[in-house]
């Protein structure tokens, strides 16, 4: 699959060059015969000998920013005086600070925002620890809390190599959900470290949200966590890709007419997204689901299976069926991929249901090339930000957790993740909703605040169930 420019590989060029016509229109040629994409062009200095200019490239990586600035120097006339990678540039020096609430203009405030003052607001957390709340900063923050073990496409890379995506993490939080955030990244290969670690941090927090720890440790530290403290434990790439996934399944399921409890959905991937989105398929209705790993479906009796994967034997697969993935997609409805790339093609979803719905969330390569899925597929979705109705876990934390700290709940539930899903699905009208546009855009404002009601109304609501969202495996 050809790899798409993308402003994550993005260079800026500062250039000089005679102030003569011709010559900007050969440096966007030049640009365009290696395949970059220009997102903007400034002036930084114009003088009747020569022009300086900005121009930002957006790049697909590796060699290619090499290349683009060997077509620019080949020009005549023209000087290249400075180039940067501009996320690398936005990354400079971290991208959070810790800014003061309050003003510090004199000694008295000093003395009511520190000693001796503060010492009477301890007192007070130290008789009645639900003071904390309303007098510290645990009201709004949560933990993003990581051993660096499964870091996006990048694997086990560590604690220190994981902190830029906890900060972006972080920086989404704000953004979205008007949630402050902390990263917190944890120097340990060992789950109970890790445990001990996130549990003796918690009374700082409001809640914890657990991010990149690998399968199968992450059921596991979610689980313990969960009994042991007094505040929301969420693992995202768990939950967070399921919510959104649910809601994606809840508009293309009412723009193709399908019925769920008549559906049967496939999945590529036994990780931590693929178990949650199982089960968040079934919470939704559907009839029934096949999960796949490299060794083709899980079924009751299949041998070398980890506990994850005996749970999903138990839990799905109501037929026992047994074979490969591609033998699976034969008549399912519905393919959701949270695996690896270019494991289908096009001739795979043409032997599915009739209208089928296609999922293919491996990123920067899909398991199925979009464009190939679109020839047979009623609706493709992918977690690509260049392609329509991307799915994307941001459409749902910040305003979970927003909701969460609003209504002081102490625990996540599965009602309130099915809560989500359906916040998610209605903020796209029945008049707005086609096969590209069946899930919001992460910049669409309407979404967290959905979510976040839709959090705070099942809290509230006594009459449900409160079912953890944790798994017992």
């Amino acid at each position: 699959m050809k790899r798409t420019p993308s402003p994550g590989n993005s260079i800026s060029i500062c250039v000089r060059h005679a102030n003569v016509p011709s010559v900007l229109a050969e440096i966007v040629n030049g640009i365009a015969s290696c395949d970059g994409v220009i997102g903007g062009i400034d002036i930084l200095e114009y003088t009747t000998k020569f022009v300086t200019r900005q121009i930002v490239v957006d790049t697909v990586g590796g060699d290619h920013p090499e290349r683009i600035l060997a077509a620019v120097r080949e020009i005549d006339g023209v000087e290249i005086l400075e180039v940067f990678d501009r996320t690398f540039r936005l990354h400079e020096r971290g991208k959070l600070e810790v800014t003061s609430k309050v003003a510090l203009r004199d000694a008295a405030d000093l003395s009511m925002a520190y000693t001796p003052g503060v010492a009477r607001v301890c007192e007070a957390i130290h008789k009645d620890p639900s003071f904390a709340r309303d007098y510290t900063i645990k009201r709004n923050t949560v933990a993003v809390l990581t051993d660096g073990s499964a870091v996006l496409g990048l694997g086990n890379i560590g604690a220190l190599a994981a902190l830029p995506v906890m900060e972006g993490k972080a920086v989404l939080f704000k953004e979205f959900g008007q949630v402050d955030a902390f990263p917190i990244c944890v120097d340990t290969n060992d789950a109970d470290d890790l445990f001990r670690c996130a549990r003796a941090v918690a009374p700082a927090f409001g809640g914890i949200n657990l991010e990149d720890i690998a399968a199968p440790i992450c059921f596991d530290i979610e689980r313990r966590l969960t009994e042991a403290v007094d505040i929301p434990v969420f693992h995202d790439d768990q939950h967070g890709t399921a919510v959104v996934v649910g809601a994606a399944f809840l508009n293309a399921v009412k723009l193709t007419g399908k019925t769920p409890a008549k559906m049967r959905a496939v999945i590529s991937g036994a990780g931590a997204a693929g178990v949650a989105c199982t089960r968040a398929l079934y919470d939704l209705g559907i009839g029934d689901v096949i999960v796949c790993d490299r060794q083709g479906a899980l079924y009751r009796g299949r041998d070398g299976m980890n506990s994850a994967k005996q749970w999903l034997a138990q839990n799905s697969n109501q037929q026992n069926f047994r074979g490969s993935l591609r033998d699976a997609l034969v008549g399912a409805d519905l393919f959701l991929g949270v695996s690896g790339p270019n494991l289908l093609n096009g001739d795979d979803i043409r032997k599915m249901a009739p209208d089928p719905i296609v999922f293919a969330l491996s990123n920067p390569i899909p398991e199925v090339p979009p464009e190939e899925a679109a020839d047979y597929a009623a609706v493709v979705a992918t977690g690509r930000s260049d392609y329509p109705n991307q799915i994307n876990n941001v459409l749902c934390f910040p305003g979970l957790f927003r909701g969460l700290l609003q209504c002081g709940a102490k625990r996540v539930t599965r009602e309130m993740l099915a809560a989500a899903s359906r916040a998610i699905a209605s903020v796209v009208s029945d008049d707005e909703l086609r096969a590209d546009y069946i899930i919001p855009s992460a910049f669409d404002r309407r979404v967290s605040d959905s979510v976040a009601k839709a959090v705070i109304d099942v809290a509230a609501d006594l009459s449900l169930p409160q079912t953890p969202i944790y798994f017992e495996f």
